[in-house]
C-alpha cells in the first residue's frame, strides 16, 4: 500500500508511546502537521480531513511525541516567537 501524506508525517515527525507524560495535544499535533507540510513543501489538508486520517491511524490511548526534526523546530519557533 502506498504511503499517504499522513503516514509520511507520522513517520517523519512523531513517535508513538503509551506512556503518560508530555505528549502532543490536539492543537500541537495539528500545528506540527502544518509545520511539517511547510518544511516539506506539501499542501496541508483541512483540519477535519487531518483528524479523520488520524482516527484511522491511531489507537485509542496512543500518545504521540515530537521527533527532533526540521518540522519540530519550525513548529516550536512559530508557537513561541519569544524564543527567536
Amino acid at each position: 500500500m502506498a504511503q499517504t501524506q499522513f503516514d509520511q508525517f507520522l513517520d517523519e515527525a512523531t513517535y508513538r508511546d503509551r506512556e503518560p507524560g508530555k505528549h502532543l495535544d490536539r492543537d500541537s499535533l495539528y500545528g506540527l502537521y502544518t509545520s511539517w507540510c511547510c518544511v516539506t513543501g506539501q499542501k496541508p489538508q483541512a483540519e477535519h480531513v487531518f483528524w479523520t486520517a488520524m482516527r484511522e491511524r491511531l489507537s485509542p490511548g496512543e500518545c504521540l511525541h515530537m521527533k527532533r526534526c526540521p518540522a519540530a523546530v519550525d513548529y516550536i519557533l512559530a508557537s513561541y516567537p519569544a524564543m527567536v
